[in-house]
């Protein structure tokens, strides 16, 4: 949740902008077996995307982004079963819940439709299992259990290579203390860390956070220093937890497939100060592996404000919240080279995954790829053709190739001293992961993505 959409707000600022004409759209659409009424000025979710719901791969047997996710789950459950699980949620969602339950401001990029799929002016596929929070907090009095956890499906628009993909999943723990009960926290972190030492591993930490002055990542007002100090001790310790017990079986499985090989016999933590709108403070934690500091996930306390939303009472509550990506996780733990095989239908893929396990990815025979490129002239900007973001044009790729296309580049920009007239191309690879594709078939797809540049941008081709 928290350190991709920070990825996403930084590649925003700095994404290709080109111009748009606005699309026809169907008046309804149907998603997960719902109709839902389209909007002629925000909807942009395509077909391509919309077969991609209900597919779940974080509940899959044996799939490594599920193995990942009940990894974690059972871990941190297995502390004091505070924690109730959710891993079924609806992928559409209101603006409300998306948005503004967590405080995201009018101007967020990530409110843009560069950057989400609107089914229409309200509703729009999640852009991140926090959409689900305020339900969840609302329900902690029901469940009897201070915690919980979401795991789901989420859908950004967004570059195409190796590791993007338009749908991934996450997970996200949140643990609240109603009352703010200074000894219940107290207990709590005591059985918490009881369970961190007899962890196998011998885990090394750094906290940059632990010297920081009083305006470096400054805490909520209603908060005292105590809690803070006790709440964030908890979420730290809940995260190192369960950080190594994935990575620990992912050791094991090294040792067990080379036992010759140079296997890591501790675990590096660091803790470094980060930014989100909806906690405060916040922090990120980093794993030292394969000889690189790796962006695991990002947490911190979370803002009064998402609590009051869900219905506790003002200065009645102190909660912490993490988020993490499941995909991206996975394929570093598993090796897996290509984000697009996690979909992959393939019996070679799937066949290599047992629950339980984390092991290493074997690749099968790699088909060959095709190259295409795509030039063209920008039409004269006017007002009917207001400018939006690169990922409009990776769209018209992806809807038109799905799984087929590997990659797409920006490789050449030009301006005509004479005319003024820009001018773009585009490097296409095409290559499926599971079968031989063949150049009529790519030249097929490479004409349909050339007409929709032509008719929805009113572009010239080269």
């Amino acid at each position: 949740m928290y350190s991709i959409c920070r990825i996403n707000t930084q590649r925003g600022a700095s994404r290709l902008l080109l111009r748009f004409q606005s699309t026809d759209a169907k008046e309804v659409l149907t998603i997960g077996g719902k109709n839902f009424k389209t909007h002629p000025e925000y909807t942009n979710v395509t077909p391509s995307i919309i077969n991609h719901v209900g597919k779940s791969l974080h509940v899959k047997p044996n799939h490594p982004v599920n193995i990942l996710r009940d990894l974690i789950e059972k871990k941190l459950s297995s502390v004091d079963n505070a924690f109730t699980t959710y891993n079924k949620f609806d992928p559409v969602v209101s603006t409300f819940q998306n948005f503004d339950s967590l405080g995201f401001p009018a101007d967020h990029p990530g409110r843009s439709k560069s950057d989400t799929y609107y089914v229409n002016d309200k509703t729009l596929l999640r852009t991140h299992t926090s959409a689900h929070e305020m339900e969840c907090y609302s329900k902690v009095g029901e469940t009897g259990k201070p915690g919980f956890l979401i795991s789901a499906d989420v859908y950004r628009r967004d570059e195409i290579d190796k590791t993007h993909y338009p749908v991934f999943h996450q997970m996200e723990g949140c643990r609240v203390w109603n009352g703010r009960s200074i000894p219940q926290i107290k207990a709590d972190l005591k059985v918490l860390q009881k369970k961190l030492d007899e962890h196998e591993m011998n885990l090394v930490v750094e906290d940059e956070s632990l010297s920081n002055p009083p305006d470096v990542n400054p805490k909520q007002s209603y908060m005292t220093d105590e809690e803070v100090d006790l709440v964030s001790q908890h979420l730290k310790r809940s995260l190192e937890l369960v950080i190594s017990e994935v990575f620990t079986q992912r050791i094991k499985s090294m040792r067990a497939e080379n036992p010759n090989a140079d296997i890591p016999t501790e675990l590096k933590f660091r803790w470094v100060n980060a930014y989100f709108p909806w906690t405060a403070p916040s922090w990120e934690i980093e794993v030292w592996w394969n000889n690189d500091w790796l962006e695991i996930c990002g947490c911190g306390i979370v803002q009064q404000q998402v609590l009051l939303n869900a219905g506790y009472k003002e200065n009645s509550a102190i909660s912490w919240a993490f988020g993490l990506g499941l995909d991206r996780i996975a394929m570093l733990l598993f090796e897996i080279p290509d984000i697009r095989l996690l979909w992959s239908e393939d019996p070679r893929f799937i066949s290599q995954f047992k629950d339980g396990h984390i092991n290493t990815f074997k690749p099968y025979s790699k088909y060959p790829g095709s190259t295409r490129d795509v030039a063209f002239w920008l039409p004269d900007e006017t007002k009917e053709n207001p400018e939006v973001h690169e990922n409009d044009i990776m769209e018209i790729v992806r809807d038109s190739a799905g799984s087929l296309v590997e990659s797409v580049k920006l490789v050449d920009r030009f301006t005509n001293p004479k005319t003024n007239k820009k001018s773009l191309c585009y490097r296409i690879h095409y290559q499926s992961m599971d079968r031989n594709i063949t150049n009529d078939e790519v030249n097929k797809i490479q004409k349909q993505v050339e007409t929709r540049l032509v008719d929805k941008y009113n572009v010239t081709l080269r």
